[in-house]
C-alpha cells in the first residue's frame, strides 16, 4: 500500500514556473514507477509525465515537452514535477500516482495508487 501526497501548487503568471512534489508513504517506494496526471474542469484526465523506478527512463506528454521536467529521490520517497514557462492552459489539478512496476508508463488505467491532487491555476 502506498499514499500519496501532493503539495506545491497555486496560482502563477504566465510564463511562470512551479516544482510540485509529491511525498509517498511506505519502504517500497523506489519499487514503483511514478507518474503525474492533470485533470482540467470538464476534461478527462490526461497524461503529463512519468519516471521508472530508477529514474532513468522518463515520458513527457508532447504539450509539456521541453517545459516540465519529472524527477525523483527514492532516498526522501519524493517525486518531483518541475514546470517552466506556464501557460493557461496548463491550467488543471495535478496528481501523482504509482505503479507497481519498475518501468514508466502513460497508460492511466496501469497506475494503482493516487494522490488527492494539487490545484495548479496559470493566469495570463
Amino acid at each position: 500500500q502506498v499514499q500519496l501526497v501532493e503539495s506545491g501548487g497555486g496560482l502563477v503568471q504566465a510564463g511562470g514556473s512551479l516544482r510540485l512534489s509529491c511525498a509517498a508513504s511506505g519502504r517500497t517506494f523506489s519499487s514503483y514507477a511514478m507518474g503525474w496526471f492533470r485533470q482540467a474542469p470538464g476534461k478527462e484526465r490526461e497524461f503529463v509525465a512519468a519516471i521508472s523506478w530508477s529514474g532513468g527512463n522518463t515520458y513527457y506528454a508532447d504539450s509539456v515537452k521541453g517545459r516540465f521536467t519529472i524527477s525523483r529521490d527514492n532516498a526522501k520517497n519524493t517525486v518531483y514535477l518541475q514546470m517552466n514557462s506556464l501557460k493557461p492552459e496548463d491550467t488543471a489539478v495535478y496528481y501523482c500516482a504509482a505503479e507497481r512496476g519498475h518501468m514508466a508508463t502513460m497508460v492511466i488505467q496501469e497506475y494503482d495508487y493516487w494522490g488527492q491532487g494539487t490545484q495548479v491555476t496559470v493566469s495570463s
